[in-house]
C-alpha cells in the first residue's frame, strides 16, 4: 500500500497537462477569434461577426472554458490532467458553437454591448476560504443566482460549509433555478459541522433539488455514511439522466453502498461512477457491482482505496463485463488477490476502449499480472496509462508484462513501481520499451531491486525518446558507478531523471558474498533472458 510520503512524492513527479500556460489560453483565444471571423456555412446563415465582437466572445469563452476544465481538475489533483485539458477542448468548442448560432450582435461601425457577451452557465463559490458561512454571507455569495433570465447550469458550492440557516436562504434561490441546472456540485458543503445539522442540512437540498434533470452529481467529501446517502433520497431517486455520479470519500460503508443502489433509479445513461477512499468492503462491492451491470455506456470506473477483498473483486469483475464502452478503470489499493485479478482479466478482454488502467497495489502476484498483462496484449489498442505498482511481481511475470507493452504504441505513462522485477525483469521491460513508443513521457521503475545493467539499459532506452519527461529508479540497488552512467546518460536533460537519493548501493554487495552455485544459476538465468528477449521481439512484429 503506497504510504501519505510516497503517494506525496509521486504526485510531485507526475507529469502535469493542467493547467495549461498563459501563452496556451491567448493562443486558444486567437484560434477562436479567427474561427469566429473566418466565413462558413453558419456565418451565411446566421451573419459574420466582426473582429471586435469575435475576440470579446472568444475571450469569454476562454474563460468559462477553463473554469469549469479546472473545478473538474481540483476533485481529482492525483491525475495527470489529462481529462481537464479534454473538458477545456470541449467546453471551448460547445460555447463557439452556440456564439456562432448566436450571429453578431452589432453591426458595422458600432460598439457592441456588454451584455451581448456570453453568459456564463458555471456559478462556483468554492475558490474562496474553506470556512462556515452565514445566512448573510449566503445573501451575499449566491446574489448572482437570483438575476432574472441568469444562464447557469452548473452550480459549485463545494468548500464553503452550509448550516441550516445559509441552507433556509438558498431553498427559495435553487427553487427558482432547479429546471435549467444540469450540473450540481455539493461535495464538502457540510464539514465541521454537528450530525444532526449536517443531515438536516442535506435533507433541505435535496428536497430543493428534487426533479432536477441532472447529467452531473457530486457529493464527495461530506462523510454520508448510510444516513447521508439516505438523506439525499429524494434527489436521487429523481433522477433517472445521471452521466456522472462523485462519491468519493464519503465513508460508503456496506450499508451506504446498498443504499445507493436501491435509492438510483436508472444508471443506463451513466458514463462515469466513482467511489474512491471509502470503507466499501466485500459486500458493499457487491452492492456497487450491482449498479455497475448495469451501467451498459459506463466510460470511467473509480474504484479505489476501499477495502476491497477477492470476493468484491470478484463481484466486481464479472460485474464490468457489461461495460465494454469502458475507457478509464481504476481499482488501486485494495485486496483483489491473485484470484479477483485473474477474473478481471476476463473483463479486460472485453475492453477495446481503455486508454487507462489503473491496478497498482492489489496483491496480483505473478499469476494475477500475468493474466491481466495477456488480457491487455490482445484488448485495449489505443492504452495510453497502465499501472500496476506494488503487486510482488518477480522477473518471471515480467515477460506476460514486456509483451504487453510492446504492443502499446500510445502509452504515455508505465508505473512499474514496488515490484520485485530486479535486473531480468528491468531489462525484459526496458527491451519492450525499445522500439517505438514515441509518446511515451513517464516511467517509474522505483524500488524492484534492480541494479546497474537494469538501470542502464532503462536509461538508455528512454533517453532518447521525444517529449520524455521522467524516468524514476530511485529506491534500487544501483552501484555507484552505475549511477555515474545513469547520470551521464542524462547530462544533457537531467530534469528527465528522477532523485537517486533512496538508492542503496550496498544492495548489491550482497550478491558479492554469494557462492558458485548462485554464480551458476546468474548464468542460466541471463540465458533464460536472452530466450525471452528473442520471443519478444517475434512478438513484436506480429
Amino acid at each position: 500500500m503506497e504510504s501519505g510520503a510516497q503517494a506525496f512524492q509521486h504526485r510531485l513527479l507526475s507529469v502535469k497537462l493542467w493547467p495549461p500556460s498563459h501563452s496556451t489560453r491567448l493562443m486558444l483565444v486567437e484560434r477562436m477569434t479567427k474561427n469566429l471571423t473566418t466565413p462558413s456555412i453558419f456565418s451565411r446563415k446566421y451573419g459574420l461577426l466582426s473582429n471586435k465582437e469575435a475576440e470579446e466572445d472568444a475571450k469569454k469563452i476562454e474563460e468559462l472554458a477553463f473554469a469549469a476544465a479546472d473545478q473538474h481538475y481540483k476533485k481529482e489533483p492525483d491525475g495527470d490532467g489529462s481529462s481537464a485539458v479534454q473538458i477545456y477542448a470541449k467546453e471551448s468548442s460547445r460555447l463557439m458553437l452556440e456564439i456562432i448560432k448566436r450571429g453578431p450582435t452589432v453591426k458595422d461601425g458600432e460598439v457592441a454591448d456588454k451584455t451581448s457577451v456570453l453568459h456564463e452557465t458555471v456559478f462556483d463559490i468554492s475558490g474562496g476560504r474553506r470556512a462556515f458561512i452565514d445566512a448573510e454571507e449566503a445573501e451575499g455569495l449566491l446574489k448572482p443566482l437570483r438575476e432574472p433570465g441568469n444562464s447557469y447550469t452548473k452550480i459549485c458550492f463545494s468548500n464553503r460549509s452550509f448550516g441550516l440557516d445559509a441552507a433556509n436562504v438558498a431553498v427559495p434561490i435553487l427553487s427558482s433555478i432547479k429546471d435549467q441546472l444540469m450540473e450540481v456540485d455539493l461535495s464538502d458543503f457540510i464539514a465541521g459541522r454537528p450530525e444532526s445539522e449536517a443531515l438536516e442540512v442535506m435533507n433541505i437540498f435535496s428536497s430543493v433539488l428534487e426533479g432536477c434533470h441532472l447529467r452531473y452529481l457530486n457529493l464527495s467529501n461530506n462523510a454520508l455514511g448510510e444516513k447521508g446517502v439516505r438523506a439525499f433520497s429524494a434527489l436521487l431517486k429523481s433522477q433517472n439522466n445521471l452521466e456522472e455520479l462523485y462519491l468519493m470519500n464519503d465513508g460508503i460503508s456496506e450499508e451506504a453502498a446498498h443504499a445507493v443502489s436501491e435509492l438510483i433509479p436508472s444508471t443506463e445513461k451513466l458514463k462515469v461512477l466513482q467511489f474512491h477512499n471509502n470503507m466499501t468492503g466485500d459486500e458493499g462491492a457487491i452492492a456497487i457491482a450491482e449498479i455497475v451491470k448495469c451501467s451498459y455506456a459506463l466510460e470511467d470506473f473509480r474504484c479505489s482505496s476501499t477495502r476491497v477483498g477477492t470476493i468484491g473483486g470478484l463481484a466486481l469483475a464479472e460485474a464490468l463485463k457489461t461495460c465494454t464502452h469502458l475507457k478509464k478503470l481504476d481499482l488501486r489499493d485494495n485486496m483483489f488477490g491473485v484470484e479477483a485479478g485473474v477474473a478481471l482479466s476476463k473483463a479486460l478482454s472485453l475492453f477495446a476502449n481503455l486508454t487507462e488502467v489503473y491496478l497498482s497495489y492489489l496483491n496480483l502476484e505473478d499469476e494475477g499480472a500475468e493474466a491481466l498483462a495477456n488480457a491487455l496484449k490482445e484488448s485495449a489498442s489505443s492504452l495510453e496509462v497502465l499501472e500496476m505498482a506494488g503487486n510482488d511481481i518477480t522477473g518471471k511475470g515480467a515477460a506476460s508484462l514486456a509483451a504487453c507493452i510492446a504492443s502499446k504504441q500510445f502509452l504515455t505513462k508505465l508505473n512499474l513501481a514496488e515490484n520485485e522485477f530486479k535486473d531480468e525483469g528491468a531489462i525484459v521491460i526496458g527491451r519492450a520499451l525499445g522500439e517505438g513508443h514515441g509518446q511515451l513521457n513517464e516511467v517509474d521503475m522505483s524500488t524492484n531491486a534492480i541494479r546497474r545493467a537494469g538501470a542502464r539499459l532503462l536509461a538508455q532506452v528512454v533517453v532518447e525518446k521525444p517529449g520524455f519527461k521522467l524516468l524514476n529508479i530511485n529506491g534500487n540497488f544501483i552501484s555507484d558507478e552505475g549511477i555515474d552512467e545513469v547520470k551521464e546518460l542524462f547530462k544533457s536533460s537531467p530534469d528527465m531523471l528522477g532523485p537517486l537519493d533512496e538508492n542503496d548501493p550496498e544492495g548489491e554487495e550482497e550478491e558479492d558474498d554469494d557462492d558458485d552455485e548462485d554464480d551458476k544459476e546468474n548464468a542460466e538465468n541471463g540465458n533464460e533472458l536472452e530466450s525471452k528477449l528473442k520471443d519478444l521481439k517475434i512478438e513484436q512484429g506480429e
